[in-house]
């Protein structure tokens, strides 16, 4: 029997607890069950307190003091502990129906998500036929205030793309916070967020002001450094050919579309929930059988 899950993930600040709280919510609402896994060793206060907690197993100030290692040291060595103990999520999480949606909500630090192979082989485990055999989707958040900052918009999605090709499952990208940008944002410009184009940067108006009120001041500082040095510094035109060359990979990959959140909204989580449950065909799985495939059991048996 299949199992349904979701992985929020997203770098620091992009509101995934939050985002959490609220689709539990939702689902008791609407008379669905939900199972909340929190695997942040860091965090401390819930709006819903999770029914298995990392924390549980291993927290992030006990390997600092025992280990001696830093926050991002002891966040790897927390998740080392998680892979070595397994049979600790197997136990919670095998006895669970295909009624639950079982919500894992990560931690912050981007280098999980960028070059360290610890979650492909979590979710490699949790969605094994073998194993605990989870219908997963991964469900990636960027705060939508990036969407001011240009360069940082672009920077944020391609750790979305890095996340998507190391986890290799159904994978959706949430721009969250939607409701701190209204106003600040055109509607047609949203649009290019949404699926992100790379000539938004011909027309960034943050970067047009920085341009405008520093570019004669860069020039004579440029002017008067080494051209060695002049090089060597990332800003100006150069850090703008970077930003191109970065969004132009993204373009072309053609993999990144995002969707709209707004936590303080019903309609917005409920429309990713529906996106989370076409990715893992909840709904597929919850369809009454055919009358004539039951009627055909029947004969079956009676001869």
């Amino acid at each position: 029997m299949s199992k349904f899950g979701a992985m929020i993930m997203g770098p620091a600040g992009a509101g995934k607890s939050t985002f959490c709280a609220a689709l539990i919510t939702h689902l008791q609402l609407n008379r669905r069950s939900a199972f909340y896994v929190n695997l942040d060793p860091a965090a401390e206060s819930f709006e819903h307190t999770p029914d298995l907690d990392i924390k549980d197993l291993i927290s992030l100030k006990d390997a600092m003091e025992e280990v001696g290692l830093g926050p991002n040291g002891g966040l790897i060595y927390c998740f080392e502990f998680l892979m070595e103990n397994l049979d600790w999520l197997t136990e919670a999480l095998d006895s669970l129906t295909e009624e639950y949606l079982i919500i894992i909500d990560m931690p912050g630090q981007i280098e999980l998500y960028t070059h360290i192979p610890i979650l492909p082989t979590l979710m490699r485990y949790l969605s094994n036929p073998g194993a605990l055999d989870i219908r997963m989707a991964a469900v990636y958040l960027l705060e939508a205030t990036f969407v001011v900052d240009r360069a940082k918009f672009f920077a944020g999605t391609l750790s979305a793309m890095s996340a998507m090709l190391m986890l290799e499952v159904p994978h959706i990208n949430v721009l969250s916070k939607m409701d701190l940008v209204k106003g600040q944002v055109k509607k047609k410009d949203m649009k290019r967020f949404l699926t992100p184009d790379v000539g938004l940067l011909d027309d960034d108006p943050a970067d047009r002001s920085r341009r405008l009120a520093g570019g004669a001041e860069e020039d004579e500082a440029d002017e008067a450094r080494r051209p060695d040095e002049r090089d060597q510094i990332m800003k100006g035109s150069s850090f703008r050919k970077l930003n191109r060359a970065v969004a132009g990979l993204i373009e072309s990959f053609s993999m990144i579309n995002y969707l709209k959140l707004d936590v303080t909204d019903e309609d917005s989580v409920g429309a990713i929930l529906s996106y989370i449950d076409d990715c893992i065909q909840y709904h597929e799985a919850q369809e009454p059988k055919d009358p004539n495939d039951e009627e055909e059991v029947e004969d079956e048996d009676e001869e």
